[in-house]
């Protein structure tokens, strides 16, 4: 399959102080956008202007769900060259949804090379400041307009690029957690492994009560005691010398970021630990150790406090603590190229 460049003939005005970027509100001048058919296969790539893309009411997506996505980053180094961090893996999980949701597959080494040349087309949109970045979400969606339960047999796969700020709005600082004792993300033997909206979309009653009831930026779903995850990240108890995080399982994201801790701690002499953990463990852990969440989005961000059956926990002094802002610089440094990539990350 080739890819067509399409003619783009005028350009967005540009964000002029990036300090000023909020995460997801503006978009490049391009996208990337490729068609599927049941007997025909990938076809029609090509990367066009950015724009609105015309569905039939009656698409597979907007009544069945068929959709997944992934999260990825594009930092500028100090030498101005672009880096992606860890693009093959964000694509074959893609692929791991798309089996999961029974939608077709990509050609991963085609994929990559067709997102590379859309970002260097968009080059100009990297910002340069510290604590920002392009955003890039692959996404793919069923359109084919049927009414009845069967996977579709006709699919869009686009690629929209975000230039970002931090995605939490005090930026670095401790983030502010509501635990839950009742709700649940998603189950083993579910979707929660799959990239797919309708997890996120079953988080946002209790991200919103998190917020409006108690005043916190993200729910951690613990049911029955059991910690899981947030809304939209992975969860980690961290302390001088350990690193805490649930075991993989299908109920929950395999986290390419959790990953990229996970390896780094091992490599900063760590000792890791992989099992699960209860919600009165969180808060022993938290006397004199810290909390974190990860995620493309978030990266990696110190938990500040917590709230659990009306009463709100410090996690230690209640900012970010040093062994998470070591993590999160080792992270940071490695994404923007002012450490040497010796894990083989960088694109």
């Amino acid at each position: 399959m080739d890819l067509q460049i399409l003619p783009v003939t005028t350009s967005k005005e540009k964000v002029k102080d990036e300090n000023q970027l909020v995460f997801g509100k503006q978009y490049t001048d391009r996208m990337l956008i490729m068609e599927y058919d049941k007997g025909q296969g990938w076809h029609s790539a090509r990367i066009q202007p950015y724009g609105p893309i015309s569905l039939d009411p009656a698409a597979m997506v907007l009544h069945y769900s068929q959709e997944i996505f992934e999260g990825l980053k594009v930092f500028r180094r100090p030498d101005g060259s672009l880096s992606m961090f860890r693009p093959a893996d964000n694509i074959t999980r893609f692929n791991r949804s798309a089996e999961r949701m029974c939608m077709p597959e990509v050609d991963e080494t085609f994929f990559l090379d067709a997102m590379l040349e859309l970002i260097r087309l968009e080059a100009d949109w990297v910002p340069r400041s510290a604590g920002t970045s392009l955003y890039v979400r692959p996404t793919m969606i069923a359109t084919e307009p049927m009414l009845g339960v069967r996977p579709a047999d006709q699919y869009l796969c686009y690629v929209i690029l975000s230039p970002v700020g931090p995605y939490y709005k005090g930026g670095i600082a401790p983030v502010k957690i509501w635990i839950s004792d009742f709700y649940v993300r998603a189950t083993e033997g579910g979707t929660g492994e799959a990239k797919t909206g309708g997890n996120y979309a079953s988080a946002l009653r209790h991200v919103v009560k998190a917020r409006e009831e108690h005043g916190a930026d993200q729910v951690l779903f613990c049911p029955n005691g059991d910690v899981q995850e947030t809304g939209a990240s992975n969860f980690f108890l961290i302390n001088d010398s350990q690193l805490l995080t649930k075991p993989l399982d299908a109920s929950f994201l395999h986290g390419v970021t959790r990953d990229s801790v996970i390896t780094l701690a091992r490599d900063l002499n760590y000792d890791v630990i992989e099992r699960d953990f209860t919600v009165a463990e969180v808060m022993d852990w938290i006397q004199t150790g810290e909390a974190a969440l990860s995620g493309t989005a978030a990266v990696l961000s110190g938990v500040g406090s917590f709230v659990h059956k009306g009463a709100t926990y410090k996690v230690g002094d209640g900012s970010t603590g040093p062994n998470t802002r070591k993590l999160s610089d080792a992270l940071r440094a490695l994404q923007s190229g002012r450490t040497e990539d010796r894990f083989g990350w960088l694109s």
